[in-house]
């Protein structure tokens, strides 16, 4: 398998993103790396199976680039990753235009698995192990700015919540080594990385199954001493494990960024317990309290789930009323998905599609206006900015900004800047998620 070249198509969330660029850095060595799939001798689709919506995303991208056979120079098409995991065999059987298939622990395999199917173009390899094998590790090809960098910390999950089909995909919680994550870190800040972002299906248990304790705050303060890292952000906080330690780790550690993603779901206690997640309404709102009285501007993201089965009017209307009272800064509203294999799928009470596409509308009506609210107050600020680059006016993000998720700052400069540097910026105007703003000196602070 020498010399050829190969495209890539990731889906899905950026823990998938990483088992993108483990694949490309696997296969680079004797191949050619194309960003247009037209040019591809073999196309590469790292799918996604979370949620109907994905599903259907997947399977769309695999039909569209089976395509690609009789159409342009396609001669392999290999596909991986959750949905893969979660539907083997019967995918295989329903789309012959596969000819590699592998799960999301079998990346290793790859290499070998396209020189078997290139030596005999009548053999399909199809490869999907048990998910509870160590976490796929190893040199990356960014697929980020070269700036920012996510970091999987761990993989898996055990918190089993009754809508996720996660834990039979992706297998039991397993941290990462301490050594193998700083290492990691500093390899990444030597190729000019200067934000990290710290993931895994739940951050807040990093360490608990090799260290026998929460290791998270400690794991921040090492990689808080690589030199040229500049912002350290950590996602997927859960709520009711989020310690007291971990507070006061983001609230005294310089770099990392007052910004913290806590996946509540719910706030009715009722529909939380059908859920199976472990926190109470209570839990959440005590926690909510304290990471605001002792982190200074900290910004908090959340996702929110509607149409859960048996959700009353009554259950949707605290949530409503917990939206508007705690104004969260950023908020992401989706609709129940009835995933196959998940309690929640054959749970009574299942809610009309309708019902869930209002409550949907309606919740987002309300943080367009609590997003507009907050903005507005931010005019006058001055915010450290990473610059992401420039169309008619150049833009970045601040610490409040997730890559691709959470909006971004605008603003004009009259010097010729370089992407991944860093800025002060004034903030003058405010949208409903974007900032304007224009750029002012040290002296300005």
């Amino acid at each position: 398998m020498d010399n050829l070249k190969v495209g890539l198509i990731s889906l899905g969330c950026d823990k998938n993103r990483i088992d993108s660029e483990i694949i490309l850095s696997n296969i680079k060595a004797n191949n050619e790396i194309v960003s247009d799939a037209k040019k591809a001798d073999i196309i590469i689709v790292n799918t996604c199976g979370f949620i109907e919506t994905s599903k259907q995303e997947s399977i769309d991208t695999i039909l569209e680039m089976a395509k690609y056979k009789n159409k342009y120079n396609c001669k392999l098409l290999v596909v991986t990753g959750c949905l893969t995991q979660r539907y083997g065999k019967e995918l295989m059987e329903l789309m012959p235009e596969i000819d590699v298939m592998l799960g999301v622990n079998d990346y290793d395999k790859l290499n070998e698995s396209i020189d078997k199917c290139i030596k005999n173009s009548e053999e399909k390899v199809y490869s999907c192990e048990y998910t509870d094998i160590g976490v796929n590790e190893g040199e990356r090809i960014l697929t980020t700015p070269s700036h920012t960098a996510y970091i999987r910390i761990a993989e898996g999950c055990n918190n089993f919540c009754t809508y996720c089909i996660i834990p039979k995909i992706r297998g039991k919680y397993r941290s990462r080594s301490m050594e193998n994550i700083i290492k990691e870190a500093q390899s990444l800040s030597k190729q000019g990385v200067k934000e990290i972002i710290l993931v895994a299906q739940d951050t807040t248990r990093y360490g608990t199954d090799i260290y026998g304790k929460k290791a998270l705050s400690e794991l921040i303060r090492k990689l808080s001493k690589i030199e040229n890292i500049h912002w350290i952000r950590v996602l997927y906080c859960y709520p009711e494990e989020i310690t007291e330690e971990l507070i006061d780790e983001i609230a005294t550690n310089s770099k990392v960024c007052k910004y913290l993603d806590i996946p509540l779901q719910h706030i009715s206690n009722n529909v939380l317990k059908a859920m199976g997640r472990r926190g109470t309404k209570e839990e959440i709102l005590n926690n909510i309290n304290k990471l605001r009285e002792k982190v200074k501007n900290i910004v908090l993201r959340t996702s929110i789930i509607v149409g859960f089965p048996g959700e009353t009017d009554e259950d949707f209307q605290e949530l409503k009323d917990f939206i508007k009272e705690e104004k969260i800064d950023k908020l992401g509203v989706f609709k129940y998905s009835r995933e196959d294999g998940t309690p929640a799928a054959l749970m009574k009470n299942q809610i009309d599609e309708s019902i869930k596409e209002s409550r949907e509308e309606e919740l987002m009506s309300v943080q367009q206006g609590i997003s507009k609210q907050i903005n507005s107050s931010k005019i006058g600020r001055i915010y450290e900015v990473i610059v992401e680059g420039k169309e008619e006016e150049w833009y970045g993000r601040s610490y409040e900004m997730t890559p691709e998720i959470d909006g971004l700052v605008y603003f004009n400069s009259d010097e010729n800047l370089k992407v991944g540097s860093i800025v002060n910026v004034r903030i003058t105007h405010s949208l409903e998620y974007d900032l304007i703003g224009v750029v002012c000196d040290e002296s300005c602070k």
